[in-house]
């Protein structure tokens, strides 16, 4: 748009508008996962394989203190494959949002020369995580099988829940995305939240360790069902789900997704300004 010599770039006025656009420009979505996928492992010692270092570390660690040092009941299962079968949601959902969170303030030079639907890029940057979690998926199913567990028909839910790790870390991570954009410092808050999270979260231990009159408040972190799902619907033994709690969790992040939308076309007509 041309007023007064100059070169505005803006987004489309109408909501409907607007969503069209995301969709005519599919083609750049898929440019620039892929971009993120290449650049990711490209020039690396170990390449696919630390997709696999995070999760087995994790997996130590938190057997040797929850499952060896702090006796945690680990459900009539292995405790390591109990905790892989946690650390895999999670690792997905904290390398979506980390992605997510820093996209924008690490594709500055794009914002500030053409116009796109900006909500492409922090969207996109979860492809990542998506093919991480594939790689480290392929790991489970080797210790699945070396503990002689199979899945029963419960798996047919596991999308569900993964879907549900995909909202959750869209709807936080275009928050930070838009925040960090005008607030530098925004930048420290998520290797913050992330920390944290994993220890409010049933990541190292089974959901069961927690008093059952705090369960339900428990299950209000969206990524407690998310987890106890994976579990659930992998390895089954008695891991249950709060399908009430998770569903209120759930319905919690859909809010605070479209919040987040709204609150993201409302200022990246300033990103290029301020970026």
């Amino acid at each position: 748009m041309r007023k007064d010599g100059e070169i505005l770039i803006r987004p489309g006025g109408t909501a409907e508008r607007y969503w069209s656009e995301i969709w005519a420009y599919r083609e750049l979505f898929a440019f620039f996962a892929w971009r993120d996928v290449t650049v990711r492992y490209k020039q690396t010692f170990l390449g696919i394989c630390w997709a696999l270092i995070q999760p087995i570390v994790t997996m130590v660690v938190f057997t040797l203190v929850f499952g060896r040092l702090a006796k945690m009941p680990a459900e009539g299962l292995p405790y390591p494959i109990l905790v892989y079968a946690g650390v895999l949601p999670w690792q997905f959902f904290s390398t979506a949002l980390s992605g997510c969170s820093g996209s924008l303030v690490s594709n500055a030079n794009l914002l500030r020369k053409i116009y796109f639907p900006r909500l492409i890029i922090p969207v996109s940057s979860t492809v990542v995580a998506l093919v991480d979690f594939a790689i480290a998926f392929v790991l489970l199913g080797v210790l699945m099988g070396w503990y002689g567990i199979m899945p029963g028909p419960e798996i047919v839910a596991l999308p569900i829940f993964l879907l549900g790790a995909m909202l959750t870390s869209i709807a936080a991570g275009i928050w930070f995305a838009a925040l960090n954009v005008k607030f530098r410092d925004f930048r420290f808050v998520v290797p913050f939240v992330i920390q944290l999270g994993v220890y409010l979260s049933p990541v190292g231990f089974p959901s069961s360790a927690i008093p059952d009159r705090y369960r339900f408040l428990y299950g209000m972190n969206p990524m407690v069902g998310v987890i106890d799902g994976f579990r659930w619907c992998l390895l089954g033994g008695k891991i249950s789900v709060n399908w009430g709690a998770f569903g209120c969790s759930m319905l919690l992040v859909l809010i605070l997704l479209a919040l987040g939308i709204r609150h993201f076309r409302r200022v990246e007509n300033s990103f290029a300004d301020v970026v």
